[in-house]
């Protein structure tokens, strides 16, 4: 349920959030228009793709470890699993308040994407921790390898802020590439995590929560 959740929050981010402003401020009109968003969306889907290839990491609910060949730990591969979930989402919100920067009508976008992104993470947290602690990790490790997980997003958000803000064409580019990175995630990572046992039904169910939180967030804020 917490990882469907995540997910619906994720996608609703990356649809209402990113890729809508990244069309809004684009020039041309038609085809024209929402070529920058198609591009940066790709790329961003691309992005993770390469990392999913290179970064070893095990899913959770899955016995085979996916990426390069190591002698990592699971609990190790699980943590790292969950840091490529955090990467797109890091990028999401500093690409957005570098937006935010150079458009102050993108500051209700930005926060809004920040609040999200910061909902999602509590149950993100417990989604990471619980199969560590089902692993035999002692609570505190596991609390903390849940904690330790996230530190990619600070660092994907400061990098995301400075490349919008020192080249200002790429700002629908930026956008729909966190857009298609989060997509990525959500479509290769998180929704086949859920969908590997007895309550696939109520990861459903928890997806449809986090879609109808963001959409809500975003038009009653917004």
């Amino acid at each position: 349920m917490m990882l469907g959740f995540t997910g619906g929050v994720m996608v609703a981010a990356s649809a209402f959030g990113l890729l809508g402003p990244a069309i809004d401020m684009s020039e041309g009109e038609n085809f024209v228009k929402v070529m920058p968003s198609v591009i940066g969306f790709m790329l961003g889907a691309l992005f993770l793709f390469g990392l999913d290839k290179i970064m070893p990491h095990l899913h959770i609910n899955f016995k085979n470890p996916e990426g390069p060949k190591t002698t990592w730990h699971r609990t190790t591969l699980l943590v790292m699993a969950i840091t490529l979930h955090n990467i797109p989402e890091g990028l999401a919100v500093g690409i957005v308040f570098g937006a935010a920067m150079e458009d102050l009508t993108m500051i209700n976008s930005a926060m809004i994407i920040a609040l999200g992104i910061g909902i999602q993470n509590f149950p993100e947290g417990f989604a990471v921790a619980m199969p560590l602690r089902r692993e035999g990790v002692s609570r505190r490790k596991s609390f903390w390898y849940g904690q330790l997980s996230a530190i990619v997003e600070p660092i994907a958000g400061v990098l995301g802020a400075w490349a919008v803000t020192s080249f200002e064409p790429l700002l629908p580019y930026g956008l729909a590439f966190a857009a298609g990175a989060m997509i990525y995630v959500v479509v290769e990572e998180v929704i086949p995590e859920t969908q590997r046992d007895k309550h696939s039904d109520v990861a459903v169910l928890g997806f449809m929560a986090g879609f109808v939180l963001m959409m809500a967030l975003d038009v009653g804020l917004g």
